[in-house]
C-alpha cells in the first residue's frame, strides 16, 4: 500500500463525519465561526472533547488567542451555515445568529447540541493544532437529524424505520 496525501484523504472521506461549527470572540475581531468535522468526546470525567485547527486556516490566528469557545452541532437544516464558515473569509457570526451561554461563550442559535469549552491545551500535530478542551456546560434541542459530511459531500440521516 503506497501513501501519499490524496489517497489519504480519500481514504478519510469514507468515514462519515458529524458537522459542528466552533464560535469564539477573539479580541476585536467580533464573534467568528469556523465549520470543523473534527470534533470528538475524550472523556467523561472531567468531561473533555477535542477539535483540529489547520495552521493554514485564515482563523488560526484569531482561534489560536482564545481561552474559550463553543462547539455547535448542526442539524441538516445548518447545511448553508456549514458552508458559508468553510470558506475563506467568511468568519463573521452575526448577533441573530448567537447567543451568550451562561459561562460568556458564544453559542449557535440554531445548533441542536452545544457545548461551552475552556482550552486546557494546544497540541501540535503535524499541519493541525489539536484544541483539548475541558467542557462548562452543555445542552441539546430536540432530535433533529444531525448534518453528516462523507466522501466530500453533506448527507443526512434516514428516518427510523426507512428501508436503507
Amino acid at each position: 500500500m503506497t501513501l501519499n496525501s490524496r489517497a489519504f484523504r480519500d481514504a478519510l472521506g469514507h468515514f462519515a463525519t458529524g458537522v459542528a461549527v466552533i464560535s469564539a470572540r477573539p479580541g476585536d475581531a467580533g464573534t467568528i465561526g469556523l465549520t470543523i468535522n473534527s470534533f470528538a468526546s475524550v472523556s467523561l470525567d472531567p468531561p473533555l472533547v477535542l477539535w483540529s485547527l489547520d495552521r493554514g486556516s485564515d482563523r488560526f490566528p484569531l482561534l489560536m488567542q482564545v481561552p474559550r469557545f463553543g462547539i455547535g452541532v448542526l442539524g441538516q437544516e445548518g447545511r448553508e451555515l456549514s458552508r458559508r464558515l468553510a470558506r475563506k473569509g467568511q468568519f463573521a457570526l452575526g448577533a441573530d445568529e448567537v447567543a451568550d451561554g451562561p459561562h460568556g461563550v458564544p453559542l449557535l442559535r440554531t445548533a441542536i447540541a452545544a457545548f461551552e469549552c475552556e482550552v486546557e491545551q494546544r497540541i501540535d500535530a503535524g499541519d493541525h493544532v489539536i484544541f483539548l478542551a475541558r467542557v462548562l456546560g452543555c445542552s441539546h434541542a430536540g432530535h433533529e437529524a444531525p448534518l453528516l459530511y462523507y466522501r466530500g459531500a453533506y448527507r443526512g440521516l434516514a428516518a427510523p424505520g426507512d428501508a436503507g
